[in-house]
């Protein structure tokens, strides 16, 4: 749950993030390993000693990374921030944009949501520009990796849209809205996942902010992928699941009102 505080009538309410702690499960376990190997390892064998050691390095320096200060406040009066490379408010007008949205999937593992923020003209944050706003392309900071934070997707949203207005846009919901997949089951052999991935993501963008030309031209591509065939890879998605999502997801770039936008299990 977030946690919400009155701080005071002129500042309102500010939801405060929580940082995942599951993220230090692994770093730990390679700084303990690595020193048992160290510790139990008999005179000469260098080979224990190197690998123990690159565990404890490995592993202590994500750790130390994990545990610096954190702070992620959403208030009335901007974002208040405590990350490695910032420490400070971030107030509204400081920012044009802020989205919600996921980056596309690489070599078939999902990535996590990330929030990007488009500062307003003249706003210096001291951050380098990493991303694109997900609807018109401007350049954008990834302030946040959602991964990194206890509270889901879906409860940081109703917060920024509180505090933000419309500055905010939920790429993530608008998307699921649009057209709802689920995940598909991955399997020894099917469909490759980045391929299906790419035109579910087309599909569902020319449904949230295509026009008829941009729907027609999504909906070729998934038809074109069709016929032609997607390509198969050893560790792949159901092949079953996927033809019916993209059949659903081509109905439904037609405009067809009949058309059953929810993926089969």
């Amino acid at each position: 749950m977030m946690q919400t505080g009155n701080h005071g009538h002129e500042r309102g309410y500010d939801v405060e993030l929580h940082r995942n702690r599951g993220a230090l499960v692994l770093p730990l376990v390679c700084v303990l390993g690595g020193a048992a190997l160290l510790l139990f390892a008999r005179d000469g064998a260098v080979l224990h000693r190197i690998v123990g050691g690159g565990g404890v390095l490995l592993g202590g320096v994500v750790l130390a990374g994990l545990l610096r200060p954190f702070r992620f406040a959403i208030g009335t009066d901007g974002l208040t921030v405590r990350l490695p490379k910032l420490r400070r408010l971030i107030r509204w007008h400081e920012i044009d944009a802020l989205a919600l949205d996921q980056p596309p999937a690489e070599q078939g593992r999902p990535a996590s949501p990330r929030l990007l923020l488009v500062p307003a003209p003249g706003a210096d944050l001291g951050l380098p520009v990493t991303g694109h706003h997900p609807r018109d392309g401007r350049a954008a900071v990834e302030l946040l990796d959602l991964d990194r934070v206890r509270e889901k997707p879906a409860e940081i949203a109703a917060a920024l849209a509180r505090h933000g207005g419309d500055r905010f846009v939920d790429v993530l919901g608008l998307r699921q809205a649009a057209f709802d997949t689920s995940d598909f089951t991955v399997g020894l052999r099917g469909y490759q996942p980045d391929r299906v991935d790419a035109l579910i993501r087309r599909g569902q963008d020319a449904l949230v902010w295509g026009g008829t030309l941009e729907r027609q031209a999504a909906r070729s591509e998934i038809e074109r992928a069709r016929a032609e065939g997607l390509p198969v890879a050893g560790r792949g998605y159901n092949t079953t699941q996927v033809d019916t999502a993209l059949a659903r997801l081509s109905g439904a770039l037609t405009g067809d009102p009949s058309t059953d936008r929810r993926p089969t299990t």
